[in-house]
């Protein structure tokens, strides 16, 4: 066999080796960093970022890997055979004194197992290997024959994927797409292993473990219980008002109704103060409450704080499952889960 024949096989070995590469380091690349290289000015990375950022793009993507991975084994195969098995069989007529017909069964079978092998090590555990360690290196310097391949295998890719998502409908089941979505236990092991791999410190995975396992507390768990509040009640006299105020360490007071769980709303102790300096006596302590944010004590902690940050509040008054107050949970709960894990409460309003 002369060396071109060797130098095609190596060429395809390769070419099937890059596309498994793109494939895993397409899909294993965090979006966010790329974005980031991108704004920064990285000319690779400003072309891989449209195919990975939109789930549609990334299918595409992830296809032409496919087509890729399949015509370069397929071209591999019938060339191997046609070249390589063709100068082994009269080589096993002549070692094992076989006839032409079992040589050329014989050459065929050696071929397609030592190349499978080959095929196997260097075009899919090493490459595979490398991209799931390496992901944006291997997605950046594989972008630009992926793009070419885009150009080339376009009509391809439309005509079958089409044709799969048709299939899966016929049978019931939606076309997923690819994206970069991870479990919290996945998130929790990437978290591990940049720990174990010094990117790093040890107060920065305690945050964010800490910050993932919040989602899994609601607000039932890191409410005050109503038993705890500092509160009063809406037709308090405002001497007293003012003595429960003066002698509480709390800026926002809980005021209720008839009973403890029939909270209407909150005081503000700056309300209070400036009634309290402009028209003496004061006015009604009903016309100084303001409206309270209600959540339900099943609510995840970190939904609580996008609620109250939405809403521009400070604390809300946790409900039960038939609409009563059985507690108060302001930010400082959350992050005080977030900091502390035990969770240190506090016995009323900030």
């Amino acid at each position: 066999m002369s060396l071109a024949v060797w130098a095609v096989i190596v060429s395809l070995i390769v070419i099937n080796a890059l596309y498994v590469a793109a494939e895993f380091g397409a899909v294993g690349v965090r979006r966010s960093r790329i974005k980031r290289m991108s704004d920064d000015g990285h000319r690779l990375a400003r072309v891989l970022l449209p195919h990975i950022q939109d789930p549609k793009g990334l299918d595409r993507y992830v296809a032409v890997s496919q087509i890729g991975i399949t015509l370069s084994g397929l071209v591999l195969g019938a060339y191997a055979q046609a070249t390589v098995a063709v100068s082994l069989a009269p080589r096993l007529t002549d070692w094992f004194a076989l006839d032409s017909s079992a040589a050329v069964s014989a050459a065929a079978i050696s071929v397609l197992l030592v190349l499978t092998a080959v095929q196997v090590v260097l075009s899919e555990l090493i490459p595979k290997s490398l991209a799931l360690q390496f992901p944006t290196q291997v997605a950046l310097a594989t972008v630009m024959p992926m793009r070419w391949s885009l150009a080339a295998f376009g009509p391809f890719i439309t005509v079958l994927n089409g044709s799969a998502t048709g299939l899966l409908k016929l049978v019931g089941v939606d076309a997923g797409t690819h994206r970069h979505i991870h479990s919290p236990d996945e998130i929790e092991l990437l978290i591990v292993e940049s720990r174990d791999g010094g990117l790093l410190e040890p107060d920065e995975h305690r945050r964010l473990h800490r910050a993932l396992r919040l989602g899994l507390r609601t607000a039932g768990d890191l409410m005050v219980p109503v038993s705890k509040l500092t509160m009063l009640q809406v037709d308090t006299p405002w001497e007293e008002v003012v003595q429960v105020v003066a002698s509480s360490p709390f800026s926002r007071l809980p005021v209720y109704r008839e009973t403890p769980r029939d909270i209407i709303g909150t005081l503000r102790v700056k309300d209070l103060v400036y009634h309290y300096v402009v028209d003496g006596q004061g006015s009604p302590l009903e016309t100084l409450v303001r409206t309270m944010v209600r959540v339900p004590a099943t609510l995840s902690a970190d939904r609580v704080i996008g609620l109250l940050r939405e809403r521009r509040a400070h604390q809300a008054a946790v409900t039960d499952s038939v609409g009563h107050v059985v507690g108060l949970v302001t930010i400082q709960d959350v992050v005080g889960a977030f900091l502390d894990p035990v969770g240190s409460r506090t016995e009323g309003p900030a």
